[in-house]
Parts: C-alpha cells; sequence; structure tokens
C-alpha cells in the first residue's frame, strides 16, 4: 500500500497515480467495522503501519478481569511479551497508556520526558531500528479494551500531525469495534449461563446432553450425571434472607465447579438443584467426584455477617447408555438423589434402574 503526498489534494487523484488517502482510509474502516477480531486484528498488523509509515506492530486486548493485557496479533521477527500485567511496578510504557488513557507518542524514548521510560521497562529496546513509537490505548465508552503499538516509524525521525490524526482516528474505529465483540460476547454468555453463579443454565444443560448423548452414540462410551440438591436452603432464607441465600447457592456451586473436570459440565438446573454431566465417566469415577463434592460443601460453612451458616448437599448419579432420552437420564439421578434425601441428607445415593423408588 502507498501512501498519498501530504502536500495534495486527499479528494482527487493524484498525478503520480498513487492513491488518495481517504480512498485508502474508508475501505480499512469498513475491515474494522465488524466483530471478527482476526480481520481487526488483520488491519491493525498489515494496513495501519503502512499507512503511516511504521516498520513493525502490535495488537494487545484487555482483560479486564484479570488486568492482564494478552497479545493478539504482530509483526515483530523477534519475540516480544505476549502478557503484560497493568499491575507491574515500574509500569511499561503500554501500562502508561493504557492508565492515562492517552497516547503516548515517542520520538526518542531515550530523552523522552512525559513520562520517563526506563531502560529497564524496556525489555526488548536493543530489537528496535529507531527509538521512535506511538502507543495507543483502544477505547470504548471511556473505557480501555487494548493497545495498539506502532514503532520503528522509518521515513523520518518521529511520527508527524498527519500520522497521529490516522492513527487516532483509526485507533478510536478499532476501540469501539472491539467493545463491540466484548459486549456481544458478553451477552452471548448471559444467554448460556446462570447470572447467579456463572454455571450452565437450564436450556444450555439440555443442549449440552444432547450433545454429548449423540457423540456417545458415534464414538461409544456411557454419560454419567449427578443431581445435587442444597439441603434446608429454604431455612436459611427464612433465617438469615435471601441474600445469604444466595451467597450459599455461589459459594456451592464454586465448590462443585472445583470438584470435576474441565472437559465436564455443571449446571444450575433449578433454584437450589444442580447437574453435572460427566461425558465418558466410569460409575466408580463419577462416585468420587461426588463425594468429593459432598465433603467440600459439609467441611466449608459460609459466612453471612460474621456468622458461619452450616451448609451441606444432597447427591444423586447415575450411568447412563447413549440410548438413553435427556428425561429418562435425569429423571434416574434425580429419584437416586431423592432417596439421598431421605436416608437423611449431606450424602451420596446411586441410581439402580432394578430398583423401585416410591416418590
Amino acid at each position: 500500500m502507498h501512501r498519498s503526498n501530504k502536500n495534495s489534494e486527499n479528494t482527487v487523484n493524484h498525478a503520480d497515480g498513487s492513491i488518495p488517502l481517504v480512498e485508502q482510509v474508508t475501505p480499512l474502516a469498513r475491515q474494522i467495522n465488524c466483530l471478527d477480531i482476526e480481520r481487526i486484528a488483520d488491519v491493525c498488523i498489515k494496513h495501519i503501519p503502512n499507512l503511516v509509515g511504521a516498520r513493525l506492530a502490535s495488537l494487545y486486548i484487555l482483560d479486564e478481569t484479570n488486568n492482564i493485557l494478552h497479545l493478539q496479533k504482530h509483526n515483530h521477527p523477534f519475540l516480544i511479551n505476549k502478557i503484560v500485567s497493568l499491575n507491574q511496578n515500574p509500569p511499561s510504557p503500554m501500562v502508561m497508556a493504557v492508565r492515562s488513557k492517552e497516547l503516548i507518542l515517542v520520538g526518542d524514548i531515550d530523552t523522552h520526558k512525559k513520562p520517563i521510560i526506563r531502560k529497564s521497562q524496556r525489555a526488548f529496546a536493543g530489537n528496535y531500528k529507531t527509538n521512535n513509537c506511538a502507543i495507543t490505548p483502544l477505547i470504548c465508552q471511556d473505557r480501555v479494551v487494548g493497545v495498539l503499538n506502532l514503532a520503528d516509524k522509518m521515513e523520518s525521525d518521529s511520527f508527524d500531525s498527519e500520522d497521529i490524526a490516522l492513527i487516532e482516528l483509526l485507533s478510536q474505529l478499532v476501540g469501539a469495534s472491539i467493545g463491540n465483540i466484548k459486549l456481544f460476547e458478553k451477552i452471548q454468555r448471559q444467554a448460556t449461563t446462570d447470572g447467579l453463579t456463572g454455571l450452565a443454565n437450564h436450556k444450555t444443560f439440555y443442549e449440552i446432553l444432547e450433545k454429548e448423548l449423540w457423540r456417545s452414540r458415534r464414538y461409544g462410551g456411557q454419560i454419567s450425571l449427578i443431581m445435587i440438591d442444597i439441603d434446608n436452603l429454604k431455612k436459611i432464607n427464612d433465617t438469615y434472607g435471601h441474600r445469604a441465600g444466595d451467597k450459599v447457592i455461589r459459594e456451592i456451586s464454586r465448590k462443585i465447579k472445583e470438584s470435576i473436570r474441565q472437559i465436564d459440565t455443571a449446571a444450575r438446573y433449578g433454584g437450589d438443584e444442580f447437574a453435572v454431566i460427566l461425558p465418558n465417566t466410569p460409575l466408580t469415577d463419577a462416585v468420587v467426584a461426588a463425594e468429593r463434592m459432598v465433603d467440600a460443601v459439609a467441611h466449608s460453612p459460609a459466612i453471612w455477617k460474621k456468622e458461619q451458616i452450616a451448609v451441606s448437599i444432597s447427591v444423586g448419579l447415575g450411568q447412563y447408555d447413549a440410548d438413553t432420552n435427556p428425561e429418562d437420564i435425569t429423571s434416574g439421578s434425580d429419584r437416586a438423589l431423592y432417596t439421598a434425601k431421605q436416608a437423611g441428607k449431606n450424602t451420596v445415593r446411586i441410581f439402580e434402574p432394578s430398583k423401585k423408588y416410591n416418590l
């Protein structure tokens, strides 16, 4: 991509055949306006550097939950940091840009004063051919969503006013699109997860159970299903209030999640009931997981306003063939759960198809 002559009129074709600047920027703006992070990253790493004459570029996305910048894409021929913590001290130039929410433009990084950037903050300084760089926080709705770094402006000693205008314009568009992606992902998560616990919701539970049954039919294997009920939650709500009850639900959901593998699916099945799908898992292993849950919950009382609340769960589980329908699977484990309740709670019971249950 050839950059236009700055002194020429940007709205008409140039006599030398170069492309007017506006005609270069417009298609990039269209490409940026999407929900595809790879497509946006391509523009940031391939096209924006060409437009402003920079040799190197890197795009980082902010993980707000963990306060970490994750490298999305770059064109450096040498190693650069894949992860940058916003809690680092002294802060790197990228972290400074995130904190200030302002573009840091450096003509000579060794003599730069506002902010002063020490050698200790630049682990890869020796890999660059020049001392200039532009560090641009990507912002959406006044919140930083990432950082675009441009370095080694080769045609001159520093980025000029037109470069800055282009960088700021395109970074605003990039920030808005990344913000839209994050919002879209959040909405998608909300549609599939329970708002209180973050576990899969009732609808998602059945969708995943159907998929696992299909996989078992195709590749062989059986499915174990654990059903869990919080003991005496109504009494906790009546005694301490529903906010305390919600805290109990959240803490128990965390204990359940900690007791299973990544390939397993934990769901909030109902108000005080949970379900866990264990793909291709023998009954003996499922029993171990269930007992681990019961013990973890029983040994971790909830704390509410400095008062300990004793909590426990009852668990029922079973192992099922791939041709069993989802309703029969949940019904079987639910029957075993009922037996656990009848046996005094805080215990595990196994569904036995041949056994009669008086419900």
